[in-house]
């Protein structure tokens, strides 16, 4: 799924005429997608006030317009309509394992593709709202599960979570992050090695795809859960079906390698001098170590949900327990930084 904004100079789109119209769950998807990611008037607008239409379709992908109703009024710079391109393409590949995130040539890859992502310019709304948000979305509910789902509640007090996220939000607001816009979960899963890549080129080898987490978020954030990613083998064809490999967090060195392929990618012609990048890297490896702290408690709550909700077999309480121990094994860690 992309969002784009129609600028001004474009043609006006004329919506293409089918013989069958959009569905009712369509169109309320779309109002979901730009109400999350789009700012202003776009969070006003009703589901069935929001003017959805196709635009054009094919095998790979399919395009609405998505417009604003002209009773709203906008709030601030917020494009009055923006297209919406969903993605169906097939390709020859497969996804990479957990233990090829450690070599050295496909951490490179990624650390570009990563700084690259990050620095597209999308007309979602900027505000860093996302993580926090949706964690305290996700204790909402926790606290609305049915008596039968007490065992998912009482994680919370086992964990002591709500004080441990009181503790991270003031913790974090004190570690400097740029905000970008971030894919958020970049495990071995969302990472695609192409079978007929177009060069040899090893850029070309690799694709970021599934974007469903995608939103304007501290660039800490995206590095330090992609870490958290190296730990977690997800092949494991046993009960959990998971494994924890907690030796497999990257060492400082490895942190290093992903974090210079990363600043030479957002640094291009600007060389700083070497005590300049020192520092850089002194701070991100600080920054991203930190930030990694809140994907371990984003992804535990979300499997505490996920458990209640999924009908995939796969051990979600063990895996949000797996990722409360890393929280705090990772917070005892920190004192060195």
């Amino acid at each position: 799924m992309a969002l784009r904004r129609v600028s001004d100079w474009e043609c006006p789109l004329q919506p293409i005429r089918r013989h069958s119209a959009i569905t009712r769950e369509a169109e309320q998807r779309a109002w979901q997608w730009c109400r999350e990611f789009l700012a202003g008037a776009w969070r006003l607008v009703k589901a069935d006030e929001l003017e959805v239409s196709p635009v054009s379709g094919g095998l790979s992908s399919l395009l609405f317009r998505c417009c604003l109703p002209e009773h709203i009024p906008s709030v601030g710079d917020e494009p009055r309509e923006v297209l919406l391109r969903v993605y169906g393409a097939i390709l020859q590949s497969r996804a990479l394992r957990s233990h090829e995130l450690q070599d050295p040539e496909k951490s490179a890859v990624i650390a570009i593709k990563m700084a690259r992502f990050h620095y597209m310019e999308m007309p979602f709304t900027k505000e860093p709202t996302w993580l926090f948000g949706t964690m305290d979305q996700y204790i909402r509910k926790i606290k609305r599960l049915p008596p039968s789902d007490v065992p998912k509640v009482n994680l919370l007090e086992k964990y002591q979570l709500e004080k441990e996220i009181d503790y991270l939000r003031k913790f974090l607001e004190s570690t400097p992050s740029p905000v970008v816009f971030c894919h958020n979960d970049i495990q071995e899963g969302n990472i695609l090695l192409l079978s007929n890549p177009k060069t040899s080129a090893p850029l070309d080898k690799l694709m970021l795809i599934d974007f469903e987490y995608s939103s304007y978020n501290y660039r800490g954030f995206d590095i330090g859960n992609h870490f958290c990613e190296w730990i977690y083998n997800y092949d494991h064809n046993e009960w959990p079906f998971f494994q924890a490999l907690t030796e497999n967090y990257p060492s400082q060195e490895q942190q290093l390698h992903f974090i210079r392929n990363y600043l030479s990618e957002i640094q291009r012609n600007v060389t700083p001098s070497p005590e300049g990048q020192a520092q850089l890297e002194k701070e991100m490896l600080v920054e991203v170590n930190r930030f990694a702290l809140a994907s371990h408690i984003f992804w535990g709550l979300w499997s505490i949900l996920q458990d209640a909700l999924s009908t995939i077999e796969f051990g979600y309480l063990e895996y949000a327990q797996s990722r409360f121990q890393g929280y705090f094994k990772l917070k005892e860690s920190l004192a060195p930084f």
